[in-house]
């Protein structure tokens, strides 16, 4: 798999990097079934406001960074709260891409893509995001793509899951792909948490709560989520390291930088307090981490 060589730029060094914002109420999410045949963000209606388009220098459309959404199936038997694969789609994809392309110097593909772990063009892409999968469960030739996919060098992100049974249940499907490795938590100096921004010392300045939660917590101080009837208050950054000590799976456990994306020109102070602030920077470290190591 090739790896681009990133130089990132800093364009803005502290709050209020992003550039303004218009910023409206919030539209839902509408129901996306798991085997819908999408194969880009771009194909499916946002529920905030529009996004900018941008064009690649023509010939190079493919030398670009491509934020790729993996689709998985949900164990429906599973952790009631989980989510499912396509949970903040479409409008986190396509945010995080355009502030991927205005802030570094990554050129990144506009629409994005959505693929199945058994999709030929899986191996064509060296980052994979799933989102929730709490309840995700993998049939045996899904593990046996993803297994092959992170052996030959792919990064897997998996983000926005909470609580001791939905860590459990993605526990032992990573256990299914590469049952010789074990999760580590990542300390704070690890190099992904200072990569292009400096994120400090305690990984629970990292959370972002679902927008809702987000949005009250400048009146009562909770960013942390309730699932399964356990308050999830600590955030953990775990993964699976290869043989030279490399990441080759992050997962983002009590924390939702999906929903910092995904809704950011929606609510001011969701905005400034944890898109910018949280889901972001750690969002960008972790791209750039996985594009460079």
């Amino acid at each position: 798999m090739k790896r681009a060589e990133v130089i990132v730029v800093f364009l803005f060094l502290c709050t209020g990097w992003l550039a303004a914002q218009r910023f409206r109420g919030g539209g839902g999410e509408g129901w996306i079934p798991e085997d819908a045949p999408i194969r880009t963000a771009r194909e499916v209606p946002t529920h905030s406001t529009d996004f900018p388009r941008w064009t690649n220098a023509a010939g190079f459309e493919k030398d670009v960074f491509t934020f790729v959404r993996i689709r998985y199936h949900r164990n429906w038997s599973g952790p009631r709260r989980a989510g499912y694969c396509f949970t903040d789609f479409p409008d986190s994809d396509l945010n995080f891409s355009y502030r991927l392309q205005q802030i570094t110097s990554l050129r990144t593909d506009p629409d994005g893509r959505v693929l199945s772990l058994t999709d030929p063009e899986l191996f064509n892409y060296p980052f994979i995001y799933m989102v929730e999968p709490g309840a995700m469960r993998l049939d045996s030739s899904e593990v046996e793509a993803l297994r092959k996919y992170l052996l030959n060098g792919g990064f897997l992100m998996a983000d926005d899951f909470w609580g001791p049974l939905e860590w459990e249940n993605f526990e032992q499907e990573m256990k299914r792909v590469l049952p010789e490795r074990e999760f580590v938590e990542l300390p704070m100096d690890h190099p992904v948490f200072h990569g292009v921004f400096d994120l400090g010392a305690s990984k629970n300045n990292l959370q972002t709560p679902n927008f809702f939660t987000g949005e009250n917590s400048q009146y009562t101080g909770v960013t942390w989520e309730y699932h399964d009837g356990e308050e999830c208050r600590d955030v953990h950054v775990r993964a699976l390291l290869d043989e030279r000590s490399r990441i080759s799976v992050i997962a983002c456990h009590n924390t939702d930088n999906g929903d910092g994306w995904e809704r950011e020109q929606e609510y001011e102070y969701f905005f400034h307090e944890f898109s910018e602030k949280r889901a972001y920077p750690l969002g960008i470290n972790i791209i750039v981490y996985a594009m460079t190591h």
